[in-house]
């Protein structure tokens, strides 16, 4: 007899989709809020252009390069943890299974159920070392996050973001307002998107998104603006 599935949950983590929906919606408003403030200058269009690609390259590596230190340093600093967690266990193994029992019983589990089920489990030192990892650090060895990958996903995602605004002037558009449509939908459609992982309805993420994009690029129009008639 097989027990009966009632209810699914939401992936509460967001999986993949709201990373790279995330880090494409930081370079679309960072950079047509780049672009806007250049056009606002009155620059050319090939500025513009020079501007918008400048912008994509030095975004995307920059967030790449963060991200791969920041998961690089993190996965560090737990694979030292577990290594100071492996050698506790090796030098005190009746010690670190009396810890693992009050665990159990810390969540409720008969004390005598606990020692039996915290003993069973160390006499694998590897499924030992699990248990410890994933209740005192909060991780599990061989499934911490690979730096490459996260680099990889940010460069990617923020790469395809900034690029929307840009695509106009490079088809010879010579105004912002081609740019302004294209990333208008773009940050609606992400906004969407995101509002899969959390209980708001796809309009309200939509337009959210978009007002908070709208508002970066008309600030940095202004500034732009003035800047250019002032004869900075």
């Amino acid at each position: 007899m097989t027990a009966e599935n009632h209810h699914k949950h939401a992936d509460v983590t967001g999986g993949w989709l709201r990373p790279a929906v995330f880090g494409a919606m930081d370079g679309l408003v960072s950079n047509f809020a780049l672009i806007a403030g250049v056009a606002g200058g009155q620059a050319s269009r090939e500025v513009v252009l020079l501007a918008g690609l400048a912008g994509l390259a030095a975004g995307a590596f920059s967030m790449a390069a963060g991200e791969y230190i920041s998961v690089a340093s993190q996965s560090e600093l737990a694979e030292a943890e577990i290594e100071v967690e492996r050698l506790e266990l090796a030098r005190h193994p009746r010690a670190e299974q009396q810890e693992l029992a009050e665990v159990f019983i810390g969540r409720g589990v008969d004390p005598d159920l606990a020692a039996e089920v915290a003993r069973q489990l160390s006499r694998d030192p590897e499924e030992a070392l699990e248990m410890h990892a994933r209740e005192e650090l909060g991780v599990a060895p061989g499934e911490l996050p690979s730096p490459v990958l996260a680099a990889g996903s940010s460069f990617l995602s923020f790469a395809v973001g900034a690029l929307l605004p840009v695509l106009p002037y490079l088809f010879g558009a010579g105004t912002l307002w081609p740019a302004a449509v294209l990333a208008a939908l773009g940050l609606f459609g992400a906004g969407a998107l995101v509002a899969r992982v959390t209980t708001r309805p796809w309009w309200f993420g939509g337009l959210r998104q978009l007002a908070f994009g709208a508002a970066a690029a008309a600030i940095t129009y202004g500034v732009g603006a003035l800047i250019g008639t002032s004869g900075l």
